[in-house]
């Protein structure tokens, strides 16, 4: 019998499912779709910005809208859908220096989320702004903090660390995180996401 090797539709469908299913979230069908949209987004990204997948951008938005286990899932998620779509649509190199920063970014994004939780809920009582902005420069800062390290002390690559290059990963991150903060206020107004599950009651809490 004829076997076939599973699409990449077909793993992130399996991805969100299996988020989807373990989530501890009780906003119902809403809660799966956002999750959903985000695995999504995060797709599209991989293939207009290629290896440049606004990460820092979607951890926020993680922080910000999720609960921690749910963005840690949902961080794994991404950066798997990323990989996926990096070895068999956009042609990433198969070798050793190509392997180990997919390892390396996979390790970044996920600080980079438990980074940006930390600073929403240290801020949870800010205004919307102050409270995005503060998130985003948090993980902004973990995210190529920790890639410029390890191009330093062991992958190389720093030339891509220069002052215009960084500027443009900011400009694209906050340009993602401000759509997505819209997609999830459309989606709260319209009730079929909760609101975001950091509240400033929840500051002291383990949500």
């Amino acid at each position: 019998m004829q076997q076939h090797e599973p699409s990449v539709l077909s793993l992130s469908h399996r991805i969100v499912r299996g988020l989807a299913i373990r989530s501890a979230d009780d906003t119902g069908w809403g809660h799966p779709l956002w999750l959903a949209l985000l695995v999504a987004a995060s797709a599209a990204f991989s293939f207009v910005f290629a290896c440049a997948t606004p990460f820092a951008a979607f951890g926020a938005a993680a922080a910000l809208t999720l609960t921690r286990r749910d963005a840690m899932r949902l961080t794994v998620a991404v950066w798997l859908a990323s990989q996926v779509l990096g070895y068999t649509v956009l042609k990433y190199p198969w070798t050793a220096n190509s392997f180990a920063w997919g390892a390396v970014l996979g390790a970044a994004a996920v600080l980079t989320t438990v980074a940006a939780r930390g600073v929403a809920r240290r801020l949870a009582g800010a205004s919307d702004g102050v409270l995005a902005l503060a998130t985003l420069l948090a993980a902004l800062m973990v995210y190529e903090g920790m890639l410029f390290a390890v191009a330093m002390a062991w992958l190389g690559g720093t030339e891509n660390f220069t002052l215009p290059i960084v500027g443009r990963i900011f400009a694209v991150n906050v340009a993602v995180l401000i759509g997505l903060s819209a997609l999830h206020r459309v989606g709260v107004a319209v009730g079929f996401v909760g609101p975001p599950s950091l509240q400033p009651s929840a500051a002291g809490g383990t949500a």
